[in-house]
């Protein structure tokens, strides 16, 4: 018997239904429980995200992409442009607070979600994107790896979990073809 063929997309978010966002808040808390993204340890509660997530929409440096596993929302990335002041800059974006709901994961939303948002940094202009991740999210890691991402440095005091002191990673990857900064 063959597994039916789930509906992946990822699509940029200019707002949020009621529906998407209890559906990304739930995505979030069980991506922050099982330790992936975000810099939560532990769940700030339903209110707190949603005026978190209903924030960001507002922040004109800040895109939203949302990923749907049949529909629902089950994760999201943010895309982050550098500030006007920080010309020497420019040319790179920043990718922050990837995740997936473990409940979704497994058919590839991950790399389609981080695809997507290279796609939308290529259209505005960007040459380099960057991110960092912890290094017990090690999924993430051979996802960004497998994208041809370099890793270029690590930080030895990144962050705490649970009383314990972890690494953090650095990685960048050439957007333009060629590999070239303009």
């Amino acid at each position: 018997m063959s597994e039916r063929r789930r509906e992946l997309l990822v699509e940029r978010a200019s707002a949020l239904d009621e529906d998407d966002l209890a559906a990304l808040c739930e995505a979030a808390d069980a991506a922050i429980l099982e330790g992936g993204g975000f810099g939560w340890v532990n769940p700030p509660g339903r209110a707190a995200l949603e005026r978190y997530f209903q924030g960001l929409l507002l922040v004109p440096e800040r895109e939203l992409y949302i990923a749907r596993l049949d529909g629902v929302v089950v994760g999201s990335a943010q895309l982050v442009r550098p500030p006007r002041n920080n010309e020497a800059q420019a040319f790179a974006a920043t990718l922050m607070h990837s995740f997936i709901a473990p409940y979704a994961r497994g058919h590839g939303l991950a790399r389609l979600l981080t695809e997507r948002a290279e796609e939308g940094a290529r259209a505005l202009g960007y040459h380099v994107i960057n991110l960092d991740v912890r290094e017990t999210q090690e999924a993430a890691i051979r996802l960004y790896e497998s994208l041809g991402y370099t890793r270029w440095g690590t930080h030895p005091v990144y962050a705490r979990i649970r009383g314990r002191t972890v690494r953090g990673f650095y990685f960048y990857k050439l957007l333009q073809p060629g590999g070239k900064i303009a």
